[in-house]
């Protein structure tokens, strides 16, 4: 029986790659947009889903279960990424951040999980970030939205083990897509205190990410866990500097961790 998979933000980036690199398998997709109707390109149906809106969370699911009687694997992929000194993000944007990166995956793993309980099995993968084991600097808000995610993830894939369903998070690099267009940018203000220095950090983050690996080496990456019985609590996917970073927070003082960082984006 071919397993049916729900992704969130299927419609472009790393989602997209995943969810037909999915479809190629056997598997039977769906993935969500908040304006399916808009994407013209797409191997597998994508269902009208925005995930700070729970009426829309849950009503994708349920079409999902009308349509395939089950949901084996959900895909919490959608995100927004956000730049900025702390001090000038407007308070709006650092909410809205939250709404999509933490509680937005929240409201989708409480409308699938009684589905997932009844089948007495599932598996939910969680898409946070190698920027969630670190506050990095003019990212804090979107390090601190995909920590909490892998906190949550943590004390809940606890409490599901006894109907059956694993959840992991997945976080991955920067990679080649098209985040960098749709993060909220706090605008570099003229004469701030924090005009050149942010300036020059956000040239540096966009060159990151559009110098970022292929998103296909995600979608291996899923499909891989998605065969393992019993899932890791954590998985990174990325280069290998990008990994042995978090491996240089755990060994390395505070302080000196960093003054590596400061020295990386030149602060």
């Amino acid at each position: 029986m071919n397993k049916v998979v729900l992704i969130t933000g299927g419609s472009s980036g790393i989602g997209k790659s995943i969810g037909e690199f999915l479809h190629k398998k056997g598997y039977i997709v769906y993935g969500t947009s908040r304006n399916p109707e808009k994407v013209v390109n797409s191997i597998f149906p994508l269902l009208a889903l925005d995930v700070r809106n729970a009426a829309s969370i849950h009503s994708a699911v349920a079409k999902v279960i009308e349509i395939s009687g089950r949901l084996d694997v959900v895909i919490n992929n959608a995100g927004v990424g956000i730049t900025g000194p702390l001090e000038e993000i407007p308070m709006e944007e650092i909410k809205n951040n939250f709404e999509t990166n933490f509680f937005g995956p929240i409201e989708v793993m409480k409308a699938v999980l009684p589905q997932m309980r009844e089948q007495k099995s599932g598996l939910i993968i969680n898409i946070t970030s190698i920027a969630a084991y670190m506050g990095l600097p003019y990212r804090s808000v979107y390090s601190a939205s995909k920590g909490a995610l892998e906190l949550i993830t943590e004390g809940l894939r606890m409490e599901v083990k006894q109907f059956g369903i694993e959840i992991t998070n997945v976080a991955p690099g920067d990679f080649a897509t098209n985040i960098a267009a749709g993060r909220f940018h706090a605008p570099v203000i003229k004469g701030s205190a924090y005009e050149k220095v942010y300036g020059e950090t956000l040239a540096t983050m966009n060159e990151h990410v559009d110098a970022g690996s292929n998103p296909n080496e995600m979608a291996e990456a899923i499909y891989k866990i998605m065969q393992t019985k019993k899932p890791n609590v954590h998985y990174k996917v990325g280069v290998f500097m990008q990994k042995f970073s978090i491996v240089l927070k755990r060994a390395l003082p505070d302080k000196m961790y960093e003054k590596m960082l400061m020295n990386h984006y030149k602060l």
